[in-house]
């Protein structure tokens, strides 16, 4: 475990994680202002969780999201370090639990995990413009809108940041 909200628990993925993961990003909905493709197999993901290097290369990753007290695998949520050498915050929720502030919870304890525990200076949220609910939520945790921006094939990408407290 790396993290626990009230009513959440944050941790490493695992390979069980692997179904839930495939189900996760094989909804259009889910993946639609992502950028990225949907896996092509429970395998796949399998794969990906296998080699998945975060943790090791950076200290941190994305983590898998479980709803106390059944564990019941809902989502992930982390932070990363991507491509433009910025850490950033994402996270990703099965639809049937949107709107329940499970979102807004995890990436809240996520930010103050990587300040503290972490000793960053500085977190980032790329998020298509379009994607209105998850501005609302890099907003609800204090993020305040940095620039406009591309990621991956979106050309319409919001930068939100937020800096040491």
């Amino acid at each position: 475990m790396i993290l626990e909200t009230g009513r959440l628990i944050l941790r490493e993925f695992e390979p069980s994680d692997a179904k839930p993961m495939f189900e996760l990003n094989s909804n259009p909905e889910v993946i639609k202002y992502t950028g990225d493709p949907p896996f092509d197999s429970v395998e796949a993901v399998r794969g990906f969780l296998k080699n998945y290097s975060d943790y090791r290369k950076n200290g941190y990753g994305r983590w898998a999201v479980l709803l106390k007290p059944e564990n019941e695998f809902i989502g992930w949520c982390g932070l990363k370090l991507n491509e433009e050498d910025f850490t950033d915050i994402g996270f990703r929720f099965f639809r049937k639990h949107w709107n329940k502030g499970y979102a807004t919870e995890a990436a809240m304890a996520t930010l103050a995990f990587g300040f503290n525990e972490l000793g960053l200076d500085e977190i980032i949220g790329r998020v298509a413009a379009e994607n209105t609910a998850s501005v609302r939520v890099l907003e609800k945790i204090n993020m305040r809108f940095w620039k406009h921006g591309s990621c991956k094939d979106l050309n319409n990408v919001v930068y939100y940041r937020k800096l040491i407290p």
